[in-house]
C-alpha cells in the first residue's frame, strides 16, 4: 500500500520522469532536447514547457539549441505546432521568471 500525499498527481509525474530518466541512456542535453520535440508534437501547453525549464538550465541548454529543435522538427510537425509552441515556451519562460522573481522578493 502506498502512502497518501497532498499532492499525489504531482508526485505521480515525478516518479514517472524520475524512472523514465534512471532508464534512458542519452545525453541529458539530449534528452531535454527529445522531451522538447515532443511536447511540440502533442501541442502542450506552457506549464509543461514549465516543468523541462529548471533541466534544460542545468544541463547548460541555450536558447539557441532549443531554437533548432524547433526548426529541426518544423517540417514534421507542421507550422502550426512550431508557432503554438514557441508562444507556450515564451509563456513558461515569463512565469518562470515571475516565480523567481517572487522568490528573491521574499
Amino acid at each position: 500500500m502506498t502512502m497518501s500525499s497532498e499532492t499525489p498527481v504531482l508526485d505521480t509525474l515525478a516518479a514517472m520522469t524520475l524512472d523514465s530518466v534512471e532508464r534512458c541512456q542519452l545525453p541529458p542535453e539530449t534528452l531535454i532536447l527529445t522531451r522538447i520535440a515532443a511536447l511540440v508534437a502533442m501541442d502542450a501547453p506552457p506549464v509543461s514547457y514549465l516543468a523541462h525549464m529548471e533541466p534544460a538550465a542545468e544541463t547548460g541548454l541555450t536558447h539557441s539549441q532549443v531554437q533548432d529543435v524547433l526548426v529541426a522538427i518544423a517540417p514534421v510537425v507542421g507550422t502550426a505546432r512550431v508557432m503554438s509552441a514557441a508562444a507556450h515556451i515564451s509563456k513558461a519562460l515569463g512565469f518562470a521568471i515571475a516565480v523567481t522573481e517572487g522568490e528573491e522578493g521574499a
